[in-house]
């Protein structure tokens, strides 16, 4: 399985981002996907995620109301819109596979077996 994120870059404050996640070798329209963010000397946060079908999505109370995950499995890619940026959202954010079991978390990080390798997102004051 192969996970590759793109779209992250410097924005100022309030700008709009949209992150993918484009997956290759795997049936991708299984399984849910999250995205995790990692700023400097942080743990590894939960963001989002989203069910296989994309009906449903849970998201991390920092970024509800700003942040929007979707995914289209017909191109095996998950998306994460993400308006009214904020300094605070500066980091590495990372999209992983859901690995865990059916009604396993969806917050947790080691419940994700598979990792992008992750696409900077800095945002200026």
């Amino acid at each position: 399985v192969q996970l590759q994120a793109s779209g992250g870059g410097l924005v100022q404050a309030g700008g709009s981002l949209r992150l993918s996640c484009a997956a290759s070798g795997r049936a991708f329209n299984n399984y849910p996907m999250g995205w995790f963010r990692q700023a400097p000397g942080k743990e590894r946060e939960f963001v989002a995620a989203i069910s296989w079908s994309g009906g449903s999505t849970n998201y991390a109370d920092s970024v509800k109301g700003r942040f929007s995950i979707s995914r289209d499995n017909a191109k095996n890619t998950v998306y994460l819109q993400m308006n009214g940026l904020k300094p605070d959202d500066t980091a590495v954010y990372y999209c992983a596979t859901f690995g865990a079991r059916y009604g396993s978390s969806w917050y947790k990080a080691s419940n994700y077996n598979y990792w992008g390798q992750g696409t900077q997102v800095t945002v200026s004051s």
